[in-house]
């Protein structure tokens, strides 16, 4: 093998994962294909009866379930040969098909949920009490739901149609910010030239120079500064989109708009705010630590992303990797740890290395009844890469021990639930080599890197819902979303969420423009709820509070089959009261106080 990044048919077999789970060869996912659109334009024949009897709409929602299993089988096998090599010809043209034929299959399918919707509710409760539909019982209670907020028929069609044209203002952002924005070169530490863009700048945010990080801000928010009308009108008209389609379906608001489908109250989302405004102080607190211990005389915001503790040298090998993973939830017990690791070492979920093609970053990928597979790119001398297969592994057993409790209609959980799983695994990595290390300067890297996963997760991103929140009102109020209002807000929060002696250079006010997540708005609320319910969960299991681990492992087996707060509540975590907000708050504060014995 090339000292330089290997081909994929340089990659040793046993480093890559193995689709022959999903499918024993080519062959058989084209027979898969072909027999989906085969019996696909059957659904023609529903058309106009999902009312009609029980068995009718028992008959419909297996047809259904059959074409949806077997599309997703084909469209995961596909798309996880498009990761592995976006060079393979053969690989590109298979995920085209698919997509292609998905497209066709949504508009056969689209009579179904319209035709249940007009259902009469004394037939409906007739039905859904029959055991002809008792596996049915919860998809159908989540349609039945949305009923008050799906049009006529007519109605339903222009706002199908308008679809594409009110979502234009994400491409304009992402055509302008990936394209057209050019943020130049900047010379590094080592004297060379380096490419200043999108993916690059959060790189130089870290480096040990303050003078490089400097340069780096200024020199990127000028571009934005350069096009920063444009994109306030593209931020504007993703609130207005926002505002339409939420009035448009009857909703009080947007932002119930967007809470409705995982019945998650208004309170919830400003009880998140509120709890972290009102606990700020330890916060301030760390800013004015970091000045001190980087030895600055201000702290700006391109000094807060750089490690306190320089990378320190590590080299793991991916197995080791595996052991230190599997020893750090050895609390979960012998089942996950065992599943995990067969999956890890002989059955193929990991693709471990990176080649030519491979998609960057890491994922876990899924579907009903084969491995949850795992993307890597993982590298021996990058601690964090541990990190990252922790991760990684508590979405892909969160997903098996989903499909392996749950029926295929009820095991898909829900994003507001993701990520409590994949956190919940790092925070127990970190209670693990915390307990393991004697090495001070490992303990603080490792002490830094939670303080700075809880700003980054916790504070920024309440900051960030908050923002959301106000923009909308704005638009709903009937005043004008103008840059000069996108500024004059977003500053406010940026003295709201800083230390009083932290400097905010004026070109902060411009970060509220290139956030993506704005432009897909009340979604970054879920990151921080999602952080603390898994903070609260990991406490549990680690105090060694009785029946917490079987509490656990039930929040991982529950799916999609309840709403996320009530599969939270019956873990133990109840995110309608600030108590899990306030103890990662706790948390933060107590690491805080160790890195400070640590570093002064």
């Amino acid at each position: 093998m090339s000292s330089g990044i290997p081909t994929r048919a340089d990659v040793p077999e046993t480093d890559k994962w193995d689709l022959t789970h999903l499918f024993a060869d080519v062959s058989k996912w084209q027979e898969d294909f072909a027999w989906l659109q085969r019996e696909y334009p059957k659904f023609a024949e529903w058309k106009g009866r999902a009312g009609e009897s029980v068995q009718t709409l028992a008959g419909l929602l297996e047809f259904e379930k059959a074409v949806e299993q077997k599309m997703e089988r084909v469209y995961h096998y596909a798309s996880l040969q498009a990761a592995e090599d976006s060079t393979n010809n053969d690989y590109l043209a298979r995920i085209g098909q698919v997509q292609n034929l998905l497209t066709r299959i949504s508009e056969a399918a689209a009579f179904v949920v319209p035709e249940i919707l007009a259902i009469d509710d004394e037939r409906f409760g007739k039905f859904v009490d029959d055991l002809a539909l008792k596996d049915w019982r919860i998809k159908l209670h989540k349609i039945r739901r949305m009923r008050s907020h799906v049009l006529s028929v007519p109605e339903e069609r222009l706002l199908a149609l308008s679809n594409v044209a009110l979502s234009g203002y994400d491409d304009t952002f992402s055509q302008l910010t990936d394209v057209d924005m050019k943020f130049g070169v900047l010379v590094d530490e080592t004297g060379r030239e380096q490419p200043l863009s999108q993916s690059s700048f959060s790189s130089f945010l870290v480096k040990r120079d303050p003078e490089l990080r400097k340069r780096a801000f200024h020199q990127f928010y000028a571009e934005f500064r350069d096009h920063q009308y444009t994109l306030a009108a593209s931020l504007a008209y993703s609130a207005k989109a926002d505002v339409f389609h939420a009035r448009a379906r009857h909703y009080p608001s947007a932002l119930q708009a967007a809470l409705f489908p995982d019945d998650v109250p208004v309170a919830v989302y400003d009880g998140l705010i509120q709890s972290v405004r009102a606990n700020l102080k330890p916060l301030f607190r760390y800013f004015d630590f970091r000045r001190r211990v980087l030895g600055l005389a201000e702290l700006h915001h391109y000094d807060t992303y750089v490690p306190l503790v320089p990378e320190i040298q590590t080299r793991f090998t991916f197995d080791e990797a595996i052991e230190m993973v599997l020893d750090a939830l050895a609390a979960l017990g012998k089942e996950y740890v065992q599943v995990l690791a067969e999956g890890l070492r002989s059955r193929g979920w990991c693709d471990r290395y990176e080649n030519k093609g491979k998609r960057s970053g890491a994922f876990s990928s899924g579907s009903y009844s084969a491995p949850p597979y795992i993307l890597m790119n993982y590298k021996q001398d990058v601690f964090a890469d541990v990190y990252t297969l922790a991760h990684e592994a508590g979405h892909s057993m969160h997903s098996w021990f989903s499909q392996s409790s749950q029926l295929f209609q009820d095991y898909e959980y829900p994003i507001f639930l993701a990520e409590v799983a994949s956190t919940f695994n790092e925070e127990l990595l970190t209670h693990h080599l915390l307990q393991t290390t004697n090495d001070p300067k490992m303990r603080a890297y490792i002490i830094n890197r939670e303080i700075d996963d809880l700003r980054g997760t916790l504070f920024r991103q309440t900051m960030f819902a908050e923002f959301e929140r106000i923009i909308h009102a704005i638009e709903e109020s009937g005043d004008a979303l103008t840059l000069d209002v996108f500024k004059s807000e977003y500053h406010k929060l940026l003295e709201a969420y800083f230390a009083e002696h932290f400097v905010l250079d004026p070109e902060l006010d411009l970060e509220c423009l290139r956030i993506p997540h704005f432009y897909h708005a009340f979604y970054v609320y879920k990151y921080a709820t999602g952080i603390s319910a898994a903070v609260a969960l990991s406490q549990r299991v680690l105090s060694g509070q009785p029946a917490s681990v079987e509490a656990y492992l039930k929040f991982l087996r529950s799916g999609g089959s309840k709403f996320p707060l009530e599969t939270l509540r019956a873990a133990g975590v109840d995110m309608t009261t600030p108590a899990p907000i306030e103890s990662t708050l706790q948390l933060f504060e107590r690491r805080l106080e160790e890195l400070e014995a640590l570093l002064l």
